[in-house]
């Protein structure tokens, strides 16, 4: 499912991030595709954590969530609306407004406003990314 490869209608995103776990499944399978390797220790092995689609660290019990590391750590608000925002940002099909995002997704103008400016920031921190970690995100980008 290459989301943001494709334009997708408001009803087709909707369905694709439905709620938080469809997202939380979504951002596991990227960041966990070629395995696990704890932040902490640097182990490879993991068990599944306590919350949904995170993983547990065997050898220092260190457990990490599938949005840490990423522009949906520490969300206040749903994950599915978090999607809906990034993938309206990132496509700029149309320059949607923080009040009008407010609007669709019943959210403060501006927590939207914040988040919007935390996509535009990591867009624009792309050019000083080493070359690996641009293909880790390019992957994200383009899932498939």
């Amino acid at each position: 499912m290459a989301i943001f490869n494709k334009d997708l209608s408001e009803e087709q995103l909707k369905e694709l991030f439905r709620d938080d776990e469809k997202c939380l499944e979504f951002l596991a399978g990227i960041k966990w595709s070629e395995g696990f390797r704890c932040r902490k220790c640097g182990n490879e092995n993991s068990c599944a954590g306590k919350s949904p689609y995170s993983r547990r660290c065997t050898k220092c019990k260190t457990e990490e969530s599938a949005s840490a590391g990423t522009i949906f750590h520490n969300c206040k608000f749903p994950l599915s609306k978090a999607f809906y925002i990034a993938y309206s940002v990132c496509k700029g099909k149309e320059d949607i407004s923080t009040y009008e995002f407010a609007r669709r997704l019943s959210l403060r103008q501006m927590t939207c406003w914040n988040f919007k400016n935390k996509i535009r920031n990591a867009v624009q921190e792309l050019d000083s990314l080493s070359e690996g970690e641009k293909i880790s995100i390019q992957k994200i980008l383009t899932a498939e």
